[in-house]
């Protein structure tokens, strides 16, 4: 349904659109810029005597501006992708889109939150409300540094809760300093007391932060447990040798924040996804750094070379979970650069088990793949080399090159997209089978898309894939045959591929 552009994009770039944003750098909004002078020597003219055509905008709209980080030649889509859908429509469907596991459908959710669109019909109010949902979700997702640049470019004194998004996120990349400059220059940017006894103390305001905080406490603005953690941001010398405060149960990014300034940082693996950004930092153990960069990566928001980058920053001084994975990793990369086929057919099995059950196997492939197809291995490690070559980018090269053998037909098919097995016993293997045999696609979904609402079609064929990831092969069926129907083919084959590849 849509053109081939789509396809064409996604063969051109086999890079994920998180590996393409850290290639490019952090993304912020331009700095304003004063308008070019009109020449004072040139009088206006014209060519003819018609009167010009005039554009008319209604009052208070605003011309429609296409948002997003990534552009149309690399995405494939459309910018028009939610101009037909309705935004309170949208932004429910983005905040209940479950969790999802398969590689291929968080490159491609983070490639339609990404991607630069116009507003719901052009109308301004629909886009701002739209971009907070797009940023929340992939705050939630852990992808911190594409959605501040995101709510940066859309505006953060947009409203209220764009300002308060953006004051979250800087406070869970540390760097809320900016924020706080913003809100000092705009202090009806935001309602919470929190964030404005935060900002005056680091101004060194104190007497100002004093008193907003002593009137929250007589007023009972703010809960107990947050009072009582900003008393002692305030006045450390009173609570020199107390005892530690509980850490609360609903955590917020303000509290972390404060949590840590106090001493008292509290860790972030029972904390939801975005919290782990913070254990990145050169400040956090390596240990720390290492489960949160592979808890990251494995819901695709870290690029896999920050990964790599962790992996093998040192020798491991200890042994044990993540500590044997590191290890194996490590005589893996050193058998590559060594081009000893015996030591990569002996390490690759081990590494390759270790990668599985940190479910990192994508991330491994994204990054082994083009080294491990120049080495001519025997079996068994062959057969790993196999795997790893299909669920990375280059998973048609790898087909075309295996040597043919009826237990990966399917497999070798699929990843060339031209099906002519027999149909398999098992349910998913069978729903795969007639995605790639000609089942018709979701009607209903390939008439959104032809009436602009391509990305709301997206965001049900992602749930739809995960239901399929789950167990249901008539969903699995519908997502990887409407994909191909909209022409994300790669897409469709990637996600077919590790559907019938990983253990999930």
């Amino acid at each position: 349904m849509l053109s081939t552009a789509a396809v064409q994009a996604q063969e051109a770039a086999p890079l994920s659109v998180i590996d393409w944003l850290e290639q490019q750098g952090t993304a912020t909004a331009p700095a304003p810029t004063a308008p070019a002078a009109a020449p004072l020597d040139e009088p206006p003219v014209t060519t003819s005597g018609l009167v010009p055509s005039v554009t008319v905008t209604p009052l208070g709209e605003g011309a429609p501006r296409e948002i997003g980080l990534v552009p149309a030649t690399l995405t494939g889509l459309p910018s028009d992708l939610w101009w037909g859908s309705d935004v309170k429509a949208i932004s429910a469907a983005i905040a209940q889109l479950p969790e999802l596991h398969l590689p291929a459908a968080q490159a491609l959710m983070y490639t339609v939150l990404l991607a630069e669109a116009q507003a719901p019909g052009g109308l301004a109010a629909a886009g701002d409300t739209l971009v907070l949902a797009r940023v929340q979700k992939l705050v939630d997702v852990g992808a911190l540094d594409p959605a501040m640049s995101l709510i940066e470019q859309a505006g953060v004194t947009t409203s209220p809760a764009h300002f308060d998004l953006w004051m979250q996120i800087s406070l869970l990349l540390g760097v809320e300093d900016r924020a706080c400059s913003a809100l000092k220059a705009a202090p009806h940017l935001t309602r919470d007391y929190g964030t404005r006894i935060l900002c005056a103390a680091r101004a060194g305001r104190w007497e100002n932060a004093t008193l907003t905080y002593g009137s929250a406490k007589a007023l009972s603005l703010m809960p107990p447990e947050k009072l009582d953690l900003l008393d002692r941001f305030l006045n450390p010398d009173l609570f020199e040798g107390a005892r530690p405060l509980p850490a609360p149960r609903d955590m917020d990014p303000l509290s972390f924040r404060l949590f840590e300034t106090i001493g008292e940082a509290k860790p972030t693996g029972a904390l939801p996804r975005a919290y782990a950004v913070a254990d990145l930092r050169d400040i956090a153990g390596w240990k720390s750094q290492l489960e949160a960069a592979e808890r990251l990566t494995r819901a695709g928001a870290l690029p896999d070379n920050r990964l790599l980058g962790l992996y093998t920053d040192r020798k491991p001084a200890a042994s044990g979970s993540i500590w044997d994975r590191v290890a194996a990793l490590q005589r893996f990369e050193t058998a590559l650069d060594t081009n000893s086929v015996e030591s990569v057919a002996k390490t690759l099995p081990v590494v390759w088990q270790a990668m599985k059950q940190a479910r990192l196997e994508a991330a491994f492939a994204g990054l082994f793949a083009e080294r491990l197809a120049e080495v001519d291995l025997p079996a068994p490690a062959a057969q790993i080399a196999l795997e790893v070559g299909l669920l990375s980018p280059r998973y048609e090269t790898a087909a075309a090159q295996a040597t043919a053998d009826p237990a990966t037909a399917l497999l070798r098919a699929v990843a060339v997209g031209e099906v002519t097995t027999s149909k398999p016993q098992e349910a998913i293997a069978a729903a795969v089978h007639g995605a790639f045999q000609g089942a018709p696609p979701r009607a209903d979904l390939t008439k959104m898309a032809q009436q602009k609402q391509l990305g709301e079609s997206i965001l049900t064929l992602l749930a739809l894939l995960e239901s399929g990831l789950n167990g249901d092969a008539k969903a699995l069926q519908d997502a990887l045959a409407t994909l191909r129907a909209l022409g994300l083919e790669d897409t469709a084959r990637r996600a077919a591929l590790q559907v019938l590849l990983l253990e999930r």
